[in-house]
């Protein structure tokens, strides 16, 4: 069978979930994959009231919608991040507290724990989101940076997760690390050295996404059958790169999303550069048979319209794996 499509509502948390639910049933969705903010799900709540799970399921099955995975990428950013004041917009009140950075990043830790709780009372398996990273502003090596200042990074990042992962294990929920700039692992390599860093992890796994391995020129298909037993989840993005004036290179010049100058932008998904067919090829060679979730985001497009559209297309795009070889009738005696 197809693979489920559906919608990550991280870009419609301004949205009540009891308008986003009609909404995406509308342009053709068959669930959510839940962002931990706006009203769509209080991961405390969902962790200690049973009947408040409850409630956010049947809501979605008012509109046949199924439930497949939550993110909490705004709180998971800042489990290793140094801390400033950009992240108190991203926080819920009693995680930023006094702000404090140190406090910060405990409670940080703590919600990722009650994020795990969450999923496993809505009876998931997945939690996405991001790890934040204390070494990312020293990505460009100046002054002069050694392997042992970055270890540090990615042992402060296997102190800081594994009890968190520790407790997915027993809760038996997978955190899957959306592979991101500002994250511990932002392209291949670095997703090596994670894992590596985390000792192996049973728990830890990736929410797949090549919007942000496509630009820097990382082989996304190559990273799915590098780690063909960790991708918990996919995320269906597109972007376009190689465009702009040549003012604005890959670390964006301080441009902001849509500025004409960028050399690479989102884009609504089969509207970029992304080879969504290999995508689809790599997932069925390593038996990936989970949703396909849509974040969508195109500052150029009505989102109504990008949401809909991106959901026929991966529909068009998704094809079953053969049951059968295809060449298993040649050669058969017919007599």
């Amino acid at each position: 069978m197809p693979r489920p499509v559906t919608l990550f509502t991280g870009q419609w948390a301004d949205l009540p979930l009891s308008e986003l639910a009609p909404l995406a049933r509308e342009m053709g969705y068959d669930g959510l994959e839940l962002a931990c903010w706006g009203d769509h799900l209080d991961v405390r709540r969902a962790a200690e009231d049973a009947p408040y799970a409850r409630e956010r399921l049947d809501l979605l099955a008012k509109h046949d919608l199924k439930l497949f995975a939550i993110s909490n990428h705004l709180v998971g950013q800042a489990v290793c991040d140094p801390i400033d004041e950009r992240h108190r917009a991203i926080l819920p009140p009693h995680v930023w507290g006094d702000g404090d950075p140190e406090g910060v990043r405990q409670r940080a830790a703590e919600e990722m724990i009650a994020t795990g709780r969450a999923a496993a009372a809505l009876d998931l398996k997945v939690v996405n989101g991001f790890t934040g990273s204390s070494v990312w502003h020293a990505l460009y090596a100046f002054p002069p940076t050694s392997q042992d200042y970055w270890q540090a990074g990615f042992d402060d990042f296997a102190r800081r997760w594994t009890p968190i992962l520790d407790a997915y294990a027993e809760l038996g929920v997978h955190f899957g690390l959306e592979v991101h700039p500002t994250e511990i692992a932002f392209d291949t390599a670095s997703a090596e050295r994670a894992i590596e860093a985390l000792g192996g992890h049973p728990a830890f796994g990736f929410n797949f996404d090549p919007s942000h391995l496509g630009y820097q020129g990382v082989d996304y298909v190559g990273f799915l059958r590098r780690f063909p037993d960790r991708i918990v989840h996919v995320h269906m993005k597109d972007a376009w790169w190689g465009r702009g004036d040549g003012s604005a290179g890959v670390f964006g010049g301080h441009t902001t999303f849509g500025d004409p100058r960028r050399y690479w932008d989102f884009r609504s998904v089969g509207r970029g550069d992304v080879d969504f067919e290999e995508i689809i090829v790599a997932l069925n060679d390593i038996g990936y048979d989970g949703p396909l979730s849509v974040e969508w985001e195109d500052v150029r497009m009505d989102r109504v319209h990008g949401g809909s559209e991106s959901a026929a297309f991966c529909r068009q795009v998704d094809f079953a794996p053969s049951g059968v070889a295809f060449d298993a009738a040649f050669g058969k005696d017919d007599g």
